[in-house]
């Protein structure tokens, strides 16, 4: 009995409705936001539009009705910088020791992702009320921080893992036969064909600190984070500059996205070309 191979059935049909439903659901709200940030000066918050004009976006930023949204953006790329460079770093050494299975890697990775489980203002009110124990003031760049890493440390280690799962020790076997020490084999060979992967890494440190709300909430101290700003926005602002800040901000998040793959893509081009030089 032959089989239609090209007929698809009621599941396919499905799963592709179901599919759309979702990718609809996940951009479209985003779209309407940016749809709407281009409204004209008399224009509101929901349609029709009334005229096209980039207006507030030039109120958002020539305004000072709006809070310290200028202070607040530097403080949360400030944030999620130091949060990408300290996520990228030890995830690729916490993930190069858990390649060598010591005594306690078990319990010491569980422990290590436990924080994802736990709710984000709970972590954030534990790690206040630290501070206010051991005497100390809450700062943005401190205890902020060290919320953030909670949130990102346990992504990045997950994804390093992840890189690990397909990396090849026989090319470090091979520097090391060739008489490379410890720290050339990692500077030159672990590292370089790590890279890709601890691009990755660094791009989940910096989208997930500097979107992140929860964890800021009790942990900034005085000086508020953008997200906390935005949120303030939505009790009192209720002009198209909240739909403005919110295409700002979803902009540098798709340019540190697309940064990231452009990175990746030319590391890529740069190791065929080397492969075929070497070919030759």
């Amino acid at each position: 009995m032959a089989h239609n191979n090209g007929a698809r059935g009621p599941a396919f049909y499905f799963l592709a409705a179901f599919f759309a439903l979702f990718v609809a659901f996940l951009y479209g709200p985003m779209l309407i936001i940016f749809v709407l940030s281009f409204q004209g000066p008399t224009g509101g918050l929901t349609f029709p539009m009334r005229g096209i004009s980039t207006h507030w976006f030039a109120d958002l930023l020539s305004s000072s009705r709006y809070g310290d949204l200028g202070g607040a953006f530097q403080r949360s790329i400030m944030l999620g910088f130091l949060s990408m460079s300290i996520t990228a770093v030890v995830c690729l050494f916490a993930g190069l020791a858990f390649r060598r299975k010591f005594w306690g890697a078990g319990p010491l990775f569980y422990l290590s992702i436990i924080s994802l489980v736990i709710p984000g203002i709970l972590l954030g009110l534990g790690i206040s009320q630290l501070f206010q124990l051991l005497g100390l003031h809450l700062h943005w760049w401190l205890s902020a921080l060290g919320a953030h890493l909670s949130w990102t440390l346990p992504f990045g280690l997950l994804i390093m893992f992840a890189v690990l799962n397909r990396f090849d020790p026989s090319w470090e076997e091979a520097a090391r036969d060739a008489g490379a020490t410890p720290r050339q084999i990692l500077a030159y060979v672990t590292i370089p064909i790590l890279f890709p992967g601890l691009i990755a890494v660094a791009l989940f440190g910096f989208t997930l600190s500097y979107d992140e709300l929860p964890r800021s909430l009790l942990t900034v101290g005085g000086l508020n984070t953008l997200p906390i700003e935005i949120s303030n926005m939505t009790t009192n602002v209720t002009t198209p500059a909240l739909y403005a800040i919110g295409t700002m901000t979803s902009a540098l998040s798709f340019l540190a996205i697309t940064t990231a793959f452009i990175a990746i893509a030319v590391i890529q081009k740069r190791r065929a070309r080397a492969h075929g030089d070497q070919a030759e």
